[in-house]
């Protein structure tokens, strides 16, 4: 009659319901120790932006890098390819004319850099519409931005908007900071050179806006000489991150 009736699923249910909530309940308390103990590792690998001199001292310090890599070598190349994203943006820029051919997926943009708004776009060789248009020239514009500066960040040392400064290193040696106020996608970051005692670059420091924490640092030492006489680097690591430029060519 009127005994409880024991339904054996509603029981494996209700089981299996307390077992989830518990293992749910623990991995909610992992993950925030892991949140916890990623942010602490963050701060104790954060390094306030160092407090650099101005003046003729670090202007001769960036001519010092620019003579280590050619810099009139490089400022004679016409033509620069290169991709990033392990190949996924690839790069052809007619420094001479301003203009670069960016290629990812199926798109291809001839950027105008002189003015924007005269590029064309194409997907699978049709030309698109001008909000698609307008749409993908502003995303080829701010990869390149970024793209290109991986692989020409040295030269840009002396380019309107930047401040240079020579920062004290603590063992004698000077570092070059540069601070870009204006130009790019993301004006206000800073870097700092690290070279050698032949002007070289072998590293820089970054405080960028991307970048959560200061003095994150990135490889600059694996460089090749192009047809055009110019050194470029061929990749960077940056922390556990290879970040690689893809095939590098410089020529005229």
């Amino acid at each position: 009659g009127n005994e409880p009736h024991l339904d054996s699923e509603s029981i494996i249910n209700n089981l299996f319901c307390h077992r989830m909530k518990k293992l749910l309940k623990i991995g909610g308390v992992l993950l925030g120790l892991l949140l916890l103990g990623l942010l602490v590792f963050l701060w104790a690998r954060h390094e306030p932006l160092p407090e650099g001199k101005t003046g003729p001292e670090a202007d001769a310090l960036a001519q010092k890098m620019l003579k280590a890599l050619n810099f009139e070598a490089y400022r004679q190349t016409r033509y620069l390819e290169w991709s990033y994203r392990n190949g996924k943006n690839q790069y052809l820029w007619d420094k001479d004319l301003g203009h670069v051919t960016v290629r990812w997926d199926d798109i291809r943009v001839d950027l105008n850099l002189n003015d924007p708004a005269k590029s064309s776009v194409t997907k699978n060789g049709k030309q698109m519409d001008q909000a698609q248009k307008e749409k993908e020239v502003s995303a080829a514009l701010k990869n390149f931005n970024n793209d290109s500066f991986w692989l020409v960040a040295p030269f840009k040392v002396f380019d309107s908007g930047t401040t240079r400064s020579i920062v004290s290193l603590g063992n004698g040696e000077k570092g070059l900071l540069v601070t870009y106020a204006s130009g790019g996608t993301t004006p206000g970051d800073s870097y700092l050179w690290l070279l050698n005692e032949d002007g070289f670059p072998n590293a820089y420091k970054m405080w960028v806006n991307i970048i959560p924490i200061g003095g994150v640092m990135a490889s600059w030492d694996d460089w090749m000489v192009v047809d055009s006489g110019a050194f470029l680097p061929k990749s960077h690591q940056l922390g556990p991150l290879t970040l690689n430029m893809g095939d590098v060519k410089g020529y005229n």
